[in-house]
């Protein structure tokens, strides 16, 4: 069974060279083993998912730029999340605020084709189906 997600969760970005932590703010009012939880509406680029450090997609405006600048070599350049679609799929059983609550096996799409997931939960007991 899947963990509840919380702030301070670590992800990892398909593209990214360094993972990165969520941040959630409190706004929910619902707390997870200590810090805030995280519900699939928690994806707003440099609110809630921050950078991963360097980014590798040709996808990428900037990295395709430096790229081509190099004559062809990859030229990673510093990650900048593009995350305009909520997490797939969540918990749609659980629910915080009207939102199904964030699960470790979601994930999200940056729109440079990075899939973002998650490496650690930031909770170690609770449980969602």
């Amino acid at each position: 069974m899947p963990n509840q997600v919380s702030m301070g969760a670590l992800m990892r970005c398909s593209f990214g060279a360094a993972p990165a932590a969520l941040v959630v703010q409190p706004k929910n009012k619902v707390m997870c083993e200590g810090p805030p939880a995280a519900t699939i509406m928690d994806h707003i680029s440099m609110v809630n998912i921050t950078p991963f450090g360097l980014c590798s997609s040709l996808a990428n405006p900037s990295v395709a730029s430096a790229t081509a600048a190099a004559q062809g070599a990859l030229t990673p350049m510093p990650c900048v999340p593009a995350t305009s679609t909520p997490w797939a799929s969540g918990a749609p059983t659980v629910q915080i605020a009207h939102i199904p609550a964030l699960d470790n096996i979601s994930t999200c799409m940056c729109n440079w084709g990075g899939v973002i997931g998650f490496v650690t939960p930031g909770t170690a007991r609770t449980m969602i189906p």
